[in-house]
């Protein structure tokens, strides 16, 4: 067996690609399965409420304003929003040698990672910080909506928006009052 040479030690992830992952993939966990493999429960956390704060920008886009599910949904797309553009900002910040610690087979030097992961943090400070202050705004704004419908008795007319088109994403048109 003088001839076979050992097996290579599995590459260490880049954290150049996980920062660019976490910012284009973050809402559904494809930096977390990047890092952690398929079976990281973590990961798996990230699709449920980005596709349910998704369903929620479509609700409104089919069904107006008036539509009470929607004001639910939609800030847990902006949070989820939020998460992922924090982690691109951790994995980003983090420094060469302690990602090397973390990630890189035992003896292995820390890779150089240039600006890569810096333009992932520039672009994930600006996206995060839109869409924190964006969910900030809207959950305010319709809380606010929310507690004048209350006290002006018009909760009920307002909810039956979208008791009246169950069915609202087969019938894109469909509108309060029109089933």
């Amino acid at each position: 067996m003088a001839g076979q040479s050992l097996p290579a030690a599995p590459a260490a992830p880049s954290k150049t690609v996980a920062a660019w992952l976490a910012l284009l993939g973050g809402l559904f966990g494809a930096h977390r399965f990047y890092l952690h493999g398929w079976r990281d429960w973590a990961g798996w956390l990230h699709p449920l409420p980005s596709l349910l704060g998704l369903a929620g920008i479509i609700r409104m886009q089919n069904l107006g304003q008036d539509d009470l599910a929607s004001w639910a949904l939609i800030p847990l797309f902006g949070v989820m929003m939020v998460v992922a553009m924090a982690s691109a900002i951790v994995i980003g910040l983090t420094p060469d040698e302690r990602w090397a610690q973390r990630f890189a087979p035992p003896g292995a030097e820390p890779a150089s990672t240039r600006w890569g992961p810096v333009i992932a943090v520039v672009v994930a400070l600006m996206l995060g910080g839109a869409a924190g202050m964006g969910t900030l705004a809207f959950g305010g704004q319709k809380f606010f909506e929310y507690q004048r419908l209350r006290g002006e008795g018009l909760h009920g007319a307002a909810q039956g928006a979208w008791l009246h088109c169950p069915h609202v994403f087969l019938q894109p048109r469909c509108r309060r009052g029109a089933a």
